[in-house]
């Protein structure tokens, strides 16, 4: 399919949106070339001290400092892209814009990255247990959202009874 016909098809599917759904579809897009930008920028300072740190003869990436700077600046960079493919994949699918599984995941990658960049010596203990609390209750969270075991509540399978449970498939 050629540029021309995708442009023509997503005008069309923008037509069939109500009003509501188009100013939701215009705002994540919106959304999307804001935190593209922020990426951009990012990974550009990313770069940039990745390569002052490697010139730089007084300080080694082995120096925690530094490790601690260096990955908080990846988690960041990281933790953008995942927002901006959930807030793609939404518009591609034309479901809402909270997808419950992909906020979950942003924010464990968020605690994660405190906990990376936290000097755990100074850190006080209370901060630590709350972190800790905090990466346990949204690991369950995201383990009691997402597709698990040999059975999956139906999607596009259900029958007009309502959900029911169907085997996966094993293609």
């Amino acid at each position: 399919m050629g540029l021309g016909e995708e442009l023509a098809e997503e005008r069309r599917r923008f037509s069939l949106l109500s009003l509501y759904d188009k100013f939701e579809h215009i705002v994540v897009l919106i959304l999307t070339a804001l935190i593209a930008a922020f990426i951009v920028f990012a990974l550009w300072n990313l770069a940039l001290g990745v390569v002052q740190s490697f010139a730089s003869s007084t300080t080694t990436p082995t120096d925690y400092p530094v490790f601690q700077s260096i990955f908080g600046m990846m988690f960041t960079v990281i933790i953008a892209l995942e927002f901006k493919r959930s807030l793609l994949i939404s518009t591609e699918r034309l479901r809402s814009v909270v997808q419950v599984r992909t906020v979950i995941l942003i924010g464990l990658l968020a605690v994660v990255r405190k906990l990376i960049i936290l000097d755990v010596g100074d850190a006080a203990t209370r901060e630590l247990f709350a972190l800790a609390a905090a990466i346990v209750a949204l690991g369950i969270a995201y383990w009691l959202v997402c597709d698990r075991g040999p059975f999956v509540l139906a999607d596009s399978r259900e029958e007009k009874g309502g959900r029911r449970l169907h085997k996966r498939d094993k293609s």
